[in-house]
């Protein structure tokens, strides 16, 4: 099988993911094989080179190896200054991204692993969408948030959303629409989930009815009609029990029903090695669990860990392994 094409985008360039690219290039020989395209901008990866008092030639050592390849997009910046975000930055980054989806759909890539974007950077440059699920999801109606770290795998249901809306759609005919497109993705993606736990909303899942009635009236109902087809759901349980069930159990993965429901846990136990997995495309797209952190930007004291995670879960994905 011929080695997949793997797209890497910037992300915001005030942030760590330029940063994080060039010093996992520094090591190409921990990379998985395949080829890589940068979206991005030469000139922000040189800026950051003197930032980070890496060597000039990194870039240029890099792509001399024939394996990596950078194309320039987007409105070229001036300068940047690493820790704050900008219109700027928010533009550049959601440019970056976007071409590289435009790629990865006509089949140039097969997968993308995106540096974190500031969704102030995106707000600040005009931009609707909320982050690059939202983006995705205007393309790909029925995308699907997904976290996986070697302890804890799980999806939500709702993620970038005020918590009254969450909980507003909570609603069976919902539910059992993305419990069946989960159970289709992780099918196809060969992820290994043979059985999903589904949270329950309430304190201690609506304690029959007595704490909140959407356990009985929508999420229940909802179980029970797509359990009928054959796919394995359990709970609705408690969701301060319900990771514990899931934890060191690849085989099970926990259905979340709002993002701080689920991501609490999630970067408690696996901050530093959690991955973002975007389900429900035509490709894969990956990203590290953490955000630009402005606050180390430009100090070179970011974790390339996640980000090396989220490489390899795309190279395994692209390549039809096992997850």
């Amino acid at each position: 099988m011929r080695a997949p094409v793997i797209g890497l985008t910037l992300g915001d360039p005030a942030g760590v993911g330029p940063e994080i690219i060039l010093r996992t290039l520094k090591e190409v020989s921990s990379l998985p094989e395949a080829r890589f395209v940068i979206f991005g901008q030469k000139k922000i990866l040189e800026d950051w080179c003197r930032h980070l008092d890496l060597s000039p030639d990194l870039l240029l050592t890099a792509l001399a190896t024939g394996n990596i390849e950078l194309k320039e997009t987007g409105e070229p910046l001036v300068s940047v200054k690493p820790g704050s975000p900008t219109a700027a930055g928010g533009l550049a980054s959601f440019d970056f991204f976007r071409e590289a989806v435009e790629a990865a759909v006509r089949g140039e890539v097969q997968a993308l692993v995106t540096a974190p974007i500031s969704k102030e950077g995106w707000y600040r440059a005009g931009i609707k969408y909320l982050g690059h699920t939202e983006f995705l999801e205007s393309l790909f109606p029925g995308a699907i948030m997904t976290f996986w770290s070697r302890r804890l795998r799980l999806a939500l249901f709702t993620h970038h959303l005020p918590i009254r809306e969450a909980i507003s759609r909570v609603r069976r005919q919902a539910l059992a629409s993305f419990f069946r497109t989960l159970g289709r993705q992780l099918s196809r993606w060969n992820l290994g989930a043979e059985e999903l736990l589904v949270c329950g909303l309430n304190p201690h899942a609506g304690e029959n009815g007595t704490l909140g009635l959407e356990e009985i009236q929508e999420i229940v109902p909802a179980m029970t009609e797509v359990r009928s087809e054959g796919l394995k759901l359990s709970g609705p349980f408690p969701a301060d029990t319900i990771f514990l069930k899931a934890l060191d159990r690849p085989e099970r993965l926990v259905v979340a029903l709002y993002h701080d429901q689920a991501l609490i846990a999630f970067k408690l136990l696996s901050f530093e090695q959690g991955v973002n997995l975007t389900l429900g495309l035509p490709f894969v797209r990956t990203s590290p669990d953490h955000g630009t952190a402005f606050d180390l930007a430009g100090k070179g004291l970011a974790s390339l860990e996640s980000f090396r995670e989220a490489l390899w879960l795309a190279w395994k994905l692209a390549s039809g392994q096992p997850a």
